[in-house]
């Protein structure tokens, strides 16, 4: 498989998983599949991690999907990715 191959098919998986994280938060439902309020919930999100209290959101929020994943039986275990990652 070309070098191009692996990288393309790479992101996509990385995409996927996001996505997944958009499910797995319940977004999809409380929305009504509304991808404006996704985005805009989303670019909020963005503003505050770009805010003066950015580390303390960031620290919260952080916590707060650490425990999602420890309550998840289906959440493969051993992996420590930070909250800009996907944690698989």
């Amino acid at each position: 498989m070309r070098t191009w191959q692996v990288e393309r098919r790479k992101r996509t998986r990385h995409l996927i998983e996001l996505g997944g994280l958009v499910v797995k938060a319940g977004l999809v439902n409380l929305t009504g599949d509304d991808r404006a309020t996704i985005l805009g919930a989303l670019l909020w999100m963005a503003d505050k991690l770009q805010s003066d209290r950015g580390e303390q959101a960031r620290a919260l929020w952080a916590a707060k999907g650490k425990q999602a994943f420890d309550a998840d039986p289906t959440t493969h275990k051993g992996t420590d990715r930070t909250v800009s990652a996907v944690r698989r």
